[in-house]
């Protein structure tokens, strides 16, 4: 069996150093095979904010890291690198390709950039990432975990978020899930949930499940929630995937608070 880290909406330069080290104390214990970062990786997309998130990493000590810009990734007063190099840190940091792949025996994790530098806040979907996307979930192999990673959520359950959601979520999901994706995971609200994507959209060709990670190390919590990480964990051709949600007690560190028991769609 092996073991994925989800962590989300860091927004480093507003971190919280306790938490912090007990995130990377929970890693060292936990010893995860795959890091997902899913955006929000920064407060104001500063140079010196993302050397911060990708030392953080680098202490977690997962082997094998997916991340993926969000909003906040990408300079807000700073117009002209905004126009003509909105990513030039995160390159820096985590490498030029903004949506990268992990490719294992367990998993196939895919990276969609939602950002867009011409929004301020809102992600977006293209046509063209939807057909992308679906072609590498086609030829994922036999038994591998098939989990799509977005910053903008694809899902969510309460009213008032909405309008976060990413723009062509309608044509991306349905696509997806007909491709093979069991998990969709994403941030941006800092609610932290996991529900069947059936919910929003009746008549999937799978069972798929929508994954949400919420507040990871930022005093930016949403109302009392506290800080959080998902845990995933998945064997080779397992009909069953476990998720936990982690919590951040406020003394002892991060603890297992949540578990679901999500049935594949092998069919």
């Amino acid at each position: 069996m092996s073991l994925l880290l989800q962590v989300s909406d860091p927004h480093f330069g507003t971190e919280q150093a306790p938490v912090v080290e007990a995130l990377v104390a929970m890693a060292r214990a936990c010893r995860p095979d795959l890091l997902v970062l899913s955006g929000d990786i920064t407060q104001r997309a500063r140079r010196a904010q993302f050397r911060a998130a990708a030392a953080f990493c680098e202490r977690l000590e997962v082997p094998r890291q997916l991340v993926v810009p969000g909003n906040h990734d990408i300079p807000l007063f700073n117009l002209p690198t905004r126009l003509l190099s909105p990513y030039r840190w995160h390159r820096q940091a985590f490498g030029d390709e903004l949506e990268p792949v992990l490719d294992t025996p367990d998993w196939l994790v895919v990276g969609v950039n939602t950002t867009r530098p011409w929004r301020h806040k809102h992600g977006e979907v293209s046509p063209r990432q939807v057909a992308r996307v679906a072609e590498r979930l086609a030829a994922a192999r036999p038994g591998q975990l098939r989990v799509v990673v977005t910053h903008q959520p694809l899902d969510v359950p309460e009213p008032a978020d909405e309008v976060d959601l990413a723009r062509g979520h309608a044509r991306a999901v349905p696509a997806w899930v007909e491709a093979g994706a069991d998990l969709v995971m994403g941030g941006h609200i800092h609610l932290p949930f996991v529900r069947p994507l059936s919910l929003r959209y009746p008549g999937l060709a799978r069972r798929a499940w929508c994954v949400q990670a919420g507040t990871a190390v930022s005093h930016r919590l949403r109302g009392q929630l506290p800080h959080s990480v998902n845990l995933v964990r998945y064997e080779a051709g397992a009909g069953e995937a476990r998720v936990e949600r982690w919590d951040h007690d406020g003394v002892a560190g991060f603890r297992c608070a949540e578990v679901f028991v999500l049935t594949l769609d092998r069919g």
